[in-house]
């Protein structure tokens, strides 16, 4: 499978983010459209071998939609 290009950025993001799993701690990178966050993200999943979910939300999403989600996660 094709991996992701490494960029400083990139690493930046890994070790923060493997930081915060290490310390028991959520993740949620932020920053503007198209900068690659959710590939980032779902290339260091795959790499470490966790599941991981990528969920985008808008102004349409209300508690019937997430607890929809979390019913489906549990």
């Amino acid at each position: 499978a094709s991996r992701l290009v490494i960029t400083p950025l990139t690493d930046k993001c890994y070790l923060t983010i493997t930081q915060a799993m290490f310390l028991k701690l959520g993740a949620s990178p932020s920053g503007p459209a198209g900068t690659g966050k959710t590939e980032t993200t779902k290339d260091l999943a795959k790499g470490l071998g966790l599941y991981c979910i990528v969920y985008n939300c808008s102004e349409q999403v209300d508690y019937k939609i997430m607890a929809r989600l979390f019913s489906g996660v549990v």
